[in-house]
């Protein structure tokens, strides 16, 4: 049964926090697999291990610019005992020299290039002398020196990266050193973002004394971007109702945020439509700010209601919107913030039996708290290093106690 209709009457109880985080927990199957080419694959989940299918190197190959030969005939040079080579020929990259290199000969040599059959080191040009087809040289050189052996990098065969890994731009140069043109990945999360509100108006357009711009479109766009999710529409819809239950319900989303219309006023419909269209599974959650945070399905798509008030927007997404999109993306659930310790500077009060999102300040002194209530100062948040989570079962932190900050950059 769905929960019954707020509006104008408020919540007579909260879901906890690590309920709802539950329900997004069995609610969010990973997404199938799609082939995507490697030029886009950066910043996607893989879901084949990536297995080489050549060695790299493919050949032996100089490491250095300089001179080809056979390490074992350098023995004994020196600056006051140089020994002499006749030079035959060069290899430069995708140019080998081609042919068997007689005793007591070299080779000039260029970095990437193919070294000859029978030569096994490379000395650096700045230890030779090359005058009149003969090359001076001032050093000994081992063999083996100088030369990236095939398959010294990756070997043929091996598993170079693992399925699960979400790809680095090092990562798809490493595939592209492979001649791999495509990779199989998690398919990303398509997210549609419903902005409601009759007085909300686009960055740029004309506005009434009374009306605001749409701040919560620019903070979701880049968070859904963040998180590995793709923009399937962005919609402003005002509070009509009829044009909210149809693009809540419209094919073609995984996810469906709606901004605003979320609590207990008389035009609040996000609530009642979900209920309505699918399953209404949470409405109304313990949390200081982001209490009238919603969500449930619609078919196969998920649907999170978030605040309009900007940082409990920006809080409930994180939360929850966010923790689904990057589990159905094949990310970790968890924030991806990094996070520090430090001592408070000045207590933080809460009260049991609710989660507090606490914006602060790093400072000399310690760890200052900007804001507990003001879930429409989206400055506060723009004034924060970033945030500290107080747990259900505390009433607060005292001065010089340890906490984790959440930091936003």
């Amino acid at each position: 049964m769905a929960p019954t209709d707020v509006r104008m009457r408020g919540f007579t109880q909260r879901t906890e926090v690590q309920a709802a985080i539950a329900w997004i927990d069995a609610h969010t199957p990973c997404l199938p697999a799609e082939s995507v080419a490697l030029e886009d694959a950066t910043g996607r989940v893989l879901v084949q291990d990536v297995v080489a299918p050549i060695d790299v190197p493919e050949f032996d190959r100089a490491a250095m610019d300089g001179y080809a030969l056979r390490g074992g005939e350098t023995t004994g040079a020196g600056a006051y005992n140089p020994l002499e080579f006749a030079v035959v020929g060069q290899a430069s990259p995708g140019r080998p020299f081609d042919g068997p290199v007689p005793v007591g000969c070299a080779i000039r040599i260029m970095t990437g290039a193919p070294v000859p059959a029978g030569l096994d080191a490379v000395l650096p040009a700045e230890y030779a002398s090359e005058t009149a087809g003969r090359v001076a040289i001032a050093q000994p050189v081992a063999p083996g020196q100088h030369v990236g052996r095939m398959g010294e990098d990756i070997a043929r065969g091996s598993t170079v990266l693992a399925a699960g890994r979400r790809l680095r731009p090092q990562d798809t140069g490493l595939a592209a050193s492979l001649g791999l043109a495509q990779v199989q990945a998690v398919r990303q999360p398509r997210v549609r973002l419903l902005v409601t509100g009759n007085e909300v108006r686009a960055p740029g357009q004309a506005k009434g004394p009374h009306e605001i711009y749409d701040a919560n479109s620019m903070t979701l766009r880049g968070l859904v971007a963040r998180d590995g999710g793709l923009l399937e529409s962005h919609q402003r819809l005002g509070d009509d109702a009829q044009q909210i239950a149809q693009a809540m319900a419209a094919p073609g989303a995984d996810v469906v945020l709606v901004s605003g219309g979320s609590s207990v006023g008389a035009e609040d419909h996000a609530p009642r439509l979900l209920a309505s269209l699918g399953e209404l599974a949470i409405h109304g959650i313990a949390m200081r700010p982001s209490s009238p945070a919603g969500m449930g399905r619609i078919g196969g798509a998920l649907s999170f209601l978030l605040p309009g008030n900007p940082v409990s927007c920006l809080c409930a997404y994180d939360f929850f919107a966010g923790r689904a999109i990057r589990r159905i993306g094949g990310r970790p659930g968890d924030w991806p913030y990094r996070a520090v310790q430090a001592l408070l500077a000045r207590k933080i009060v809460s009260q049991v039996g609710r989660v507090d999102y606490v914006r602060v300040r790093i400072g000399s002194d310690g760890v200052e708290p900007i804001a507990l209530s003001g879930a429409s100062v989206l400055s506060s948040t723009t004034r924060a290093d970033g945030f500290v989570v107080v747990p259900a079962e505390s009433e607060g932190q005292a001065p010089g106690t340890e906490v984790t900050v959440h930091l936003y950059a």
